[in-house]
């Protein structure tokens, strides 16, 4: 039987201009492993909590103190709970609170040629972690836009933040693709 793959629309809520991927993953894929993509497709680190909500299920790591009452992402496979059209939300960073929303746009049959992930397209580098959720990343949007900025000395602890080769505007589908292949 040819696997599955299903076209996702990630886009980050609540940042303007939008930044935003579109992928390609095995419908076979766990929720797990779909955080790993979206970790390298939207340039996070991983080195915060996260949780997917679909169908109003929480999904994500088992809390070991229970706080968190979350399904276990690593029994739960995408075509078990998604299909063409599917909307669902993915959450990083419970401080900054990156909240991601996904649509399977479509689902196709692998191309056996093809090595999957793939990030087909996108739009705009991902906001610095730790910079303070989407007021913090507008707030360096403006820092780095604004030549006036440049006397206030927030500038320079923002900039200091998002490192010098930072570009907001930058996205590089190919590169990220290759990350998708050799980490997930």
């Amino acid at each position: 039987m040819p696997r599955q793959i299903f076209q996702l629309k990630v886009s980050l809520v609540g940042v303007r201009p939008p930044v935003w991927r579109r992928v390609l993953v095995p419908a076979g894929y766990t929720l797990d492993r779909l955080h790993r993509v979206l970790q390298h497709a939207m340039g996070w680190r991983d080195c915060r909590l996260h949780s997917f909500e679909i169908d109003a299920i929480q999904y994500g790591e088992p809390d070991p103190d229970g706080e968190l009452a979350l399904h276990d992402e690593l029994d739960v496979r995408l075509d078990a709970v998604l299909g063409k059209g599917s909307r669902f939300s993915y959450t990083y960073d419970f401080g900054d609170w990156w909240e991601h929303e996904l649509v399977v746009e479509d689902a196709v049959t692998a191309d056996p040629d093809e090595r999957y992930p793939v990030c087909l397209d996108g739009e705009r580098a991902c906001p610095p972690e730790g910079i303070g959720g989407p007021a913090g990343h507008q707030a360096l949007l403006v820092a780095l836009a604004d030549t006036a900025a440049l006397a206030d000395p927030r500038y320079a602890a923002l900039r200091d933040w998002a490192g010098v080769r930072f570009d907001p505007s930058h996205f590089n589908a190919a590169r990220t693709s290759t990350l998708l292949r050799r980490f997930c």
